[in-house]
């Protein structure tokens, strides 16, 4: 016993010391530089005005993350489409966007040689529903899920339509974009047999289901042009039965290899109704999705992001250390504290303390963590007192104000 608890001992110590791997920079395919190994992934801030542009709080956000050390931060869920919006929360990039503003937020988000993406997203079958008429790869009726299926010309426009979001946001002065391919929206949705019942050349095989993610890589790349980072983020499981399996998930980087993807974040789950949730199943204390990322790695030279289950530096550190990951990306810990990444970069260091809620409502962990980030970017953090029961009832009055927002403004 006292042997291994020496080994353990020294293994701890060993990483400790290794704080100094997570300093390193890394040089994306396209030649793009990011300072660190510490990236705020992302998350669906719900700051937008409701009209689709920014607010003050989301610019200041995203300043702080910057400030706080991250070498890239993601904003959750802009959307390419207005009609099918995540929530009404989301930005929206295009013709009716106030385009100064924007640039206010991507000025602002890359100070202090940060990067700041915009998560392109479609939320399919799992559009907001009071503020759109959901529509997905196929037509579904099912407890919790109802939507229409889109027509092969809505299917040949996604590309197009990606492309042009993605112009914008460099014109804009982002410095890259991340594709969202996970979490049971749009494109994931067209990989997943679960939702994808199509028989046009965009369903069926393993590969057929890929060809729309590929299709809309090409097409951004193309508008883009080679210099400027374009990652995504996929499933490695969608943890449904009927769903997306490593299997698949593993053909899908393989694929990605061949294309001219800059960084490939991995993560797994839906918000599909009774989909299991990420930290089912998983072994105790280890990062989610670990494992089916050291497989990707023997698949892919594309630099690859997890994202999940990180509570602590050791656990960073190790990932990185093993070969597994090049980046780790940090959600929740660094709504926690957003200065986190500064702190794992030091010596010291030093883990947030996750809170523990008792009997939360359903969804009310979210909404808590959601509420928090506001506070963030009002600079009241400290003075944060909701509980998960507050927090859902107020974050459910913000969106049912900013749906009518919506509405006015799109219909």
């Amino acid at each position: 016993i006292i042997y291994r608890y020496m080994q353990i001992s020294l293994w701890r110590n060993k990483v400790t010391q290794s704080y100094k791997l997570l300093q390193k920079s890394l040089e994306l395919p396209c030649g793009a530089i990011l300072k660190n190994r510490l990236v705020k992934s992302a998350m669906s801030d719900s700051l937008g005005n409701g009209e689709g542009n920014s607010s003050d709080a989301q610019i200041r956000l995203y300043e702080k993350w910057a400030e706080g050390g991250s070498a890239l931060s993601i904003i959750g869920e802009v959307q390419s489409d207005h009609r099918y919006p995540e929530k009404p929360g989301n930005l929206v990039l295009g013709e009716q966007t106030d385009h100064r503003v924007i640039q206010l937020l991507a000025k602002r988000g890359v100070i202090q040689g940060a990067h700041l993406w915009p998560q392109l997203g479609h939320a399919g079958a799992l559009s907001h529903s009071p503020i759109s008429q959901p529509k997905g790869p196929s037509a579904l009726n099912i407890e919790g899920l109802q939507c229409a299926g889109m027509s092969i010309d809505e299917v040949m426009e996604l590309p197009g339509m990606y492309a042009r979001t993605a112009l914008y946001a460099k014109t804009a002065g982002f410095s890259g974009v991340q594709l969202h391919a996970g979490h049971g929206f749009l494109l994931n949705q067209f990989l997943s047999p679960l939702f994808n019942h199509r028989t046009d050349g965009y369903g069926g095989s393993v590969e057929a289901r890929c060809r729309i993610v590929l299709e809309v890589i090409a097409e951004i790349r193309r508008a883009v042009g080679p210099l400027f980072p374009v990652g995504i983020k996929i499933n490695s499981t969608d943890k449904l039965d009927g769903g997306i399996t490593e299997t698949d998930a593993l053909e899908l980087v393989r694929l990605l290899d061949q294309t001219s993807i800059d960084l490939i974040d991995i993560s797994g789950g839906t918000y599909f109704p009774g989909a299991k949730a990420s930290s089912d199943n998983t072994t105790d204390g280890e990062p989610y999705f670990l494992d089916f990322a050291r497989r990707a790695k023997g698949v892919t030279q594309v630099p690859l992001m997890l994202t999940g289950g990180f509570n602590s530096r050791n656990q960073a550190i190790e990932a990185i250390t093993s070969g597994a990951v090049d980046l780790v990306g940090l959600a929740r810990a660094m709504v926690l504290n957003h200065r986190l990444a500064d702190v794992w970069l030091t010596k010291e260091g030093g883990d947030p303390e996750f809170p523990i809620f008792k009997s939360p409502p359903r969804g009310g962990v979210t909404a808590w963590y959601t509420m928090r980030i506001t506070a963030i970017g009002e600079d009241s953090e400290d003075c944060f007192t909701l509980d998960p029961h507050s927090a859902s009832r107020v974050y459910e009055e913000r969106d049912a104000q900013r749906s009518v927002k919506w509405l006015e403004k799109y219909s």
